[in-house]
């Protein structure tokens, strides 16, 4: 490869990171303000403290973080680190989505689902719901995946909506009727099955599997970190549902290969 060649793909790299960025600190503003019910478009980006409007210039994604040193520019109250972190977390998805999907629609449309993915994960940490405005229409819309990945056919997808809404609403159900009492919310069962139309059925299959991995030890972690034993202990099971579905895009098929080959070798 030709030096030249090497950094130009560099310069790429790097500014798909900022486009990325860019969007990570709109989805800021979507995650704090859609359950708040309040405009994701009016006003412009603001201190939550002081109020003062943020000038273009402090609101560049991930480094006016570190260049205010974490902290408001007027009444110098420290901002979560977790705003820079969404924003370099987006960068780096679409940077790897590029990597992996090269410039295609493809990448386009997992970067949108993830996106959508992002914002639900945040929000069902925070406030513990999962907002419908995103998974209603999602379905919909991340049903229309077969024009854009190649090898899933649109029955994939119809499958993976009945798959994935029909699993967990049994779970449900069949909860209900042993512990009298709700142990799976109606908005996971509908981001399941959003996931399912995006990822289709083999997806959802392996969704479920890692979203209850990653959540069974993330519960055990946060027990035994609280000193909380508590098998009633509430934990959103959106982000790991989510977190499942950025693991299978990534590296479904090549893991999924790996068990069988593994297991029946």
């Amino acid at each position: 490869m030709y030096p030249e060649y090497e950094h130009m793909e560099q310069l790429l790299l790097f500014l798909i990171f900022m486009f990325g960025a860019s969007a990570g600190s709109f989805y800021n503003v979507c995650i704090y303000r859609i359950p708040k019910q309040i405009s994701i478009v009016t006003p412009g980006s603001a201190c939550p403290f002081c109020k003062k409007k943020i000038p273009f210039y402090f609101n560049i994604p991930v480094l006016s973080y570190f260049i205010l040193n974490g902290r408001c520019h007027f009444c110098k109250h420290p901002f979560s680190p977790r705003y820079p972190l969404i924003e370099a977390f987006t960068g780096a998805i679409l940077a790897a989505l590029y990597i992996k999907f090269g410039y295609s629609v493809q990448t386009l449309f997992w970067f949108a689902f993830i996106s959508v993915l992002i914002i639900i994960s945040f929000i069902d940490i925070d406030y513990q719901i999962i907002p419908d405005i995103f998974s209603l229409p999602g379905i919909i819309l991340f049903a229309s995946a077969p024009l854009f990945v190649p090898d899933l056919h649109l029955m994939d997808s119809l499958l993976g909506i009945l798959l994935g809404g029909g699993t967990l609403y049994l779970i449900a159900v069949i909860y209900y009727l042993i512990r009298k009492t709700e142990g799976m919310g109606g908005g996971d069962i509908k981001l399941l099955a959003m996931i399912g139309a995006a990822i289709g059925w083999k997806g959802v299959l392996f969704t479920i599997f890692m979203g209850s991995l990653t959540g069974t030890i993330a519960g055990i972690i946060i027990m035994i970190s609280s000193k909380i034993i508590d098998i009633k202990l509430k934990i959103p099971f959106g982000p790991y549902l989510s977190a499942g579905a950025v693991i299978y895009i990534f590296f479904g098929h090549s893991m999924i290969k790996w068990y069988f080959s593994t297991v029946f070798y």
